[in-house]
């Protein structure tokens, strides 16, 4: 698909489209639409992440259901966080349940994660409790640039960071997985992003 395509695009094709550029955040793509005409891939990519940033930091304790686990659409009243929220833990219970969002599917088994040993599994369902319960989020990490292996080890590792850098680092990997998203959709080179 070309930018072209993209710019002609009513709201309803455009959200049905890039609605899940970031996880479960169609009022982004929403959002987003407005902005046209896009130059290229470039311009509509700073887009969508120009409204991340623009989103306030909310208190993790006074959302309804941030802990419970639950898959959650963004609500704009939950801030960055709740962009966070709305992605699956890696290798979790959408993934055993068959409920991931095709995007994610695909990603996670990228990692190898979707062919996990049960020792595996024990082992990251622990560490992204741990991560839950410290940050009231779950682990995000663009899954495509790493191994089982590595998510293990970055997991257990961002574990130790503290609580506002790891929300920079855990949005940084938004932007990342909406990078190669949007890529995928316009069909261009992720290595040159």
């Amino acid at each position: 698909m070309d930018i072209e395509k993209v710019n002609s695009m009513d709201f309803g094709e455009f959200v049905d489209v890039f609605g899940n550029v970031i996880e479960r955040c169609p009022l982004i793509a929403a959002a987003v639409w407005s902005q046209r005409p896009f130059s290229d891939l470039e311009d509509l990519k700073k887009h969508f992440f120009a409204f991340i940033d623009a989103l306030p930091q909310s208190d993790p304790t006074s959302i309804p259901g941030a802990r419970a686990g639950q898959p959650l659409y963004w609500d704009p009243e939950t801030g960055q966080e709740g962009i966070l929220r709305c992605h699956p833990d890696l290798a979790g219970s959408e993934l055993r349940r068959g409920t991931l969002t095709a995007e994610s599917q695909r990603e996670q088994s990228a990692a190898g994660l979707t062919s996990l040993g049960a020792d595996e599994r024990l082992r990251l369902a622990e560490l992204n409790a741990q991560y839950r319960a410290r940050f009231g989020f779950p682990f995000v990490l663009a899954a495509r640039f790493s191994d089982r292996a590595a998510v293990s080890r970055e997991l257990a590792r961002r574990l130790l960071c503290p609580s506002a850098q790891e929300l920079r680092t855990a949005l940084g990997e938004v932007k990342k997985i909406g990078s190669l998203r949007l890529a995928d959709l316009l069909r261009a080179d992720p290595a040159k992003l």
